[in-house]
């Protein structure tokens, strides 16, 4: 440390950029979607859909958990701002053809910061609860293509992925007009 220069200031100096980094703009409505996915064996999505998995209904506690997570982000994301949120709303389709579990989660506020963090962890939470609910089961189970869909709201304005003709997006949409 240079003459001079207390801890105490450097740690004014550090707590000042920081927030620098967190600013926030005026209130708008904010909505994101987030989609992901678990690959799993056929047996596993039989199991899934015809409530059988030992620790109980996967896709009601699943939804759940997305929910609750949403609701916590701020808790678990360094820098990320509480949020009150409008809604947010998870759905789950099981596709016995692909051996796939699709999660798709929307958050809603009116506020100063965006969703797309709520919306992304409760696809999140909801792929662990699956992953958790079916291991027992099986541990091959892959959690893949968490992914921000679209965003509407705030100062950066409205974003939506595009995808090639190769790509496919998973999950039920809920990005139809109106929703």
């Amino acid at each position: 440390m240079s003459a001079g220069t207390s801890s105490h200031s450097l740690a004014i100096v550090y707590a000042l950029s920081i927030l620098n980094h967190t600013s926030v703009a005026d209130a708008t409505v904010r909505e994101a979607v987030a989609r992901g996915c678990v690959t799993m064996k056929p047996e596993t999505v039989r199991m899934i859909l015809d409530r059988n998995v030992p620790k109980g209904d996967v896709v009601a506690t699943a939804r759940i958990a997305g929910i609750m997570a949403a609701k916590k982000t701020s808790d678990i994301i360094p820098m990320c701002h509480p949020l009150n949120l409008s809604s947010v709303a998870v759905e789950i389709t099981v596709d016995k053809e692909k051996s796939i579990v699709e999660i798709e989660a929307k958050a809603k506020t009116v506020g100063q910061t965006g969703v797309e963090m709520e919306a992304m962890t409760a696809v999140s939470a909801a792929a662990l609860t699956i992953y958790d609910m079916c291991k027992a089961v099986d541990k091959e189970m892959v959690i893949s293509d968490i992914m921000l869909i679209e965003k509407r709201g705030g100062k950066s304005g409205e974003f939506r992925r595009t995808f090639t003709s190769k790509q496919t997006t998973p999950g039920p949409s809920l990005t139809k007009e109106g929703s």
